[in-house]
């Protein structure tokens, strides 16, 4: 028999009979290896720098569309090998096999649904990031019982140890296969996504599904599950398809994982804006206005008010001009812009205004470009940074609208620089620097950075030549490389007219937000013709860049409501400090309390209500107002109060000029805590 050499990450070289598998490499290497072993990479040796291209999102198939994180192909471990390679074997350290223990899952959840209710037809089921899910049809509903006699239906035929078993069928014969079965939805996918002759699936005990794969060996280490929630979803997620249902599942490696991770699904629902928005009186969302517009109260306004405050006196120091655009224009404008092309989808329909066609402005951008036209610019100018709080509107659909974070009125903090190539860089480190300053200000402390480019497999998505994005985003690249903020690469996420940079915040349970958008724009200027006065007296072409540091304003409250779980910082909250006197005997000395806070720019409320201690200070605590001060005969004769915080409890007496002055110190330094 032929021999094959297999290269090991440690670069030591083995040479085996042809057909051995990873599997059998992994006992050779160590038996503790060959039990924690789940999936294998393998790639080209010679590639040693092989694009990620190749990788397991070929491999795994049509049901998942999983990306694998490294180079190569994730094969199954029992998967023979019949020519020399580098071999990875994956074990649970390696991301990618999370995602391959999570879609053997999904088919163990097919396989317990197919025992079941054997007359359900089967859709699609893919990993995804926190578990997986699979597409039924079937007559009935699932119902919260259903699920539950699921999951212990799972739970047995993982106790099982069912074999994941690779067979490959001719094509004819597959689709005869679903066919007798009456899988519709099966046979659609053979038929579409079967290019070889030889078709792949794969076995779980007595249910055969169409994949690729690869899976883990076998059904045992698939223990720590959930099955979370039930959704309709349209076939191929097209309206007029047949709905399915599609069942969510969570799912880890460990229990503990998984334990986590419903923890902080609790913690989700407790700090949830929504809720919280409506028993501390932020905001509100009417239905007599319609969806996805939001009301602003009185307490929520004075936030956003604060916010806005800093945001624009930051802009100031920063060396940003602040203008306002209309909200409605011409629709040639969003023709030149190219908007009614790209994004018309998101866009709600033309207004006709004496017979002439306007649109409601999804974005800024055309507005700012006409007030850099207004003028022509000499290079002594630039750059030319114009920043606006400027409302927007896009058409979501009503099905994806979802409190403050998914709108169609909302307001951006939008700002355009133009400048010169040679400035460029410089002004993307601004950019940078100025959403790193917005994260600490407001209490936040992780990141995470991603560089969106375009798919060069799709050019008809995007405005402009390859070498112009090829450009741009190297420059993105070069200036985040320089200044050392580690990123990731993300292909097909750009906007249409260039490449961006995202900067993501980590709240308080772990959740990544979108906040921070630099998007490189060599379109637009194109379009518009836009034009400066270079130092050799020609007009040249300016670079643009489109920057927004909170995103939308709607959007990053409901982030801030939920990082704080509505306990906002004394400097952000709406009422920073509640007067409960014990009695009306001291009403008058409560009134000299509020009054001398308020006169030093506190924002105090009396609780003159003819209720007990006990209740004016709970009712406290359920607005999260940061401090109590209970007057009574003592504090009144001694000008003190009694000071009690809503996290560190009772603090004691305290003279009010003291606590004036501590209050003070806190709002000045914007204290977190």
């Amino acid at each position: 028999m032929a021999s094959i050499q297999i290269t090991l990450p440690d670069g030591s070289v083995q040479e085996v009979p042809q057909g051995t598998t990873p599997a059998d490499i992994a006992r050779k290497i160590s038996p503790r290896l060959a039990d924690a072993a789940l999936v294998a990479r393998i790639s080209d040796p010679a590639a040693a720098n092989a694009s990620a291209q190749t990788a397991g999102a070929a491999a795994l198939g049509t049901d998942d569309g999983y990306q694998s994180n490294g180079a190569g192909e994730l094969i199954d471990l029992r998967r023979p090998l019949d020519h020399s390679v580098k071999l990875q074997i994956l074990t649970e350290k390696d991301p990618d096999s999370l995602y391959v223990f999570r879609h053997s899952a999904a088919h163990l959840l097919a396989a317990a649904v197919m025992e079941l209710y054997p007359n359900v037809k089967l859709g699609i089921g893919p990993p995804i990031d926190t578990g997986f899910f699979y597409e039924f049809l079937r007559d009935q509903p699932f119902t919260p019982e259903d699920l539950e006699k699921i999951e212990r239906k799972m739970h047995e035929l993982a106790a099982q140890d069912l074999q994941n078993e690779r067979k490959l069928v001719p094509k004819p014969e597959a689709v005869e296969l679903y066919k007798k079965s009456d899988q519709i939805f099966k046979c659609e996918l053979v038929e579409e996504k079967a290019t070889d002759p030889m078709v792949s699936f794969y076995t779980t005990g007595k249910f055969i599904d169409f994949c690729r794969g690869p899976h883990i060996p076998s059904t045992k280490r698939i223990q720590a599950f959930k099955l979370m929630s039930v959704a309709g979803a349209y076939w191929k997620g097209h309206e007029g398809n047949p709905q399915l249902q599609r069942i969510y599942a969570a799912c880890f490696f460990t229990q503990k994982e998984l334990d986590a991770y419903l923890h902080r699904l609790e913690e989700a629902k407790r700090r949830d804006h929504r809720k919280l928005g409506a028993e501390l009186d932020l905001f509100s969302i009417e239905d007599e206005a319609g969806p996805g517009l939001i009301f602003w109260h009185p307490k929520g306004g004075l936030i956003r008010t604060i916010v806005e405050d800093w945001l624009r006196a930051e802009l100031f120091k920063r060396g940003y001009d602040i203008v306002y655009t209309p909200h409605i224009m011409r629709r040639e404008l969003w023709n030149t812009s190219g908007h009614t092309g790209f994004y018309k989808d998101n866009m709600f329909g033309p207004v006709e205004v004496e017979k002439a066609e306007y649109q409601l402005k999804p974005m800024n951008c055309p507005g700012h470009i006409l007030i850099y036209k207004s003028k022509l610019r000499s290079y002594r100018d630039l750059p030319v940074r114009l920043a606006e709080l400027g409302t927007v509107y896009r058409y979501e659909r009503s099905g994806v609208l979802h409190g403050l974070l998914r709108v169609r009125g909302f307001t951006q903090d939008d700002a355009h620089i133009f400048c010169m190539p040679a400035q460029i860089e410089s002004e993307v480190e601004a950019c940078i620097d100025f959403a790193f300053a917005v994260m600490k200000n407001f209490g936040f402390e992780q990141f995470e950075v991603e560089l969106s480019d375009w798919d060069e497999s799709h050019p008809e998505n995007y405005a402009g030549k390859p070498e112009d994005w090829h450009r741009a985003t190297a420059a993105l690249a070069e200036t985040m490389t320089r200044i050392q903020v580690p990123f990731k690469r993300i292909a097909g996420e750009a906007a249409f007219y260039g490449p961006k940079i995202d900067v993501k915040l980590i709240d308080a349970i772990g959740r990544s937000w979108q906040l921070t958008t630099v998007q490189f724009d060599f379109n637009l200027p194109a379009r518009f013709k836009l034009e400066y006065v270079g130092e050799d007296g020609a007009r040249h072409q300016p670079l643009m860049v489109h920057r927004a540091l909170l995103g939308s304003v709607e959007r990053f409250f409901g982030i801030l409501v939920e990082h704080y779980a509505g306990a906002f910082p004394l400097w952000l909250a709406p009422v920073q400090v509640q007067v409960c006197p014990v009695s009306e005997k001291v009403i008058d000395y409560a009134k000299h309390v509020t009054d001398t806070l308020k006169r030093h720019g506190a924002r105090v409320h009396l609780d003159e209500r003819n209720e007990k201690l006990p209740a004016k200070i709970r009712d406290a605590q359920l607005q999260k107002i940061p401090y109590m001060l209970v007057v009574g005969g003592k504090e009144a004769e001694a000008g003190t109060v009694s000071v009690r915080h809503r996290t560190k409890g009772d603090l004691g007496p305290k003279p009010l000029a003291e606590f004036l002055a501590s209050l003070q110190t806190e709002i000045d330094t914007r204290t977190i805590a």
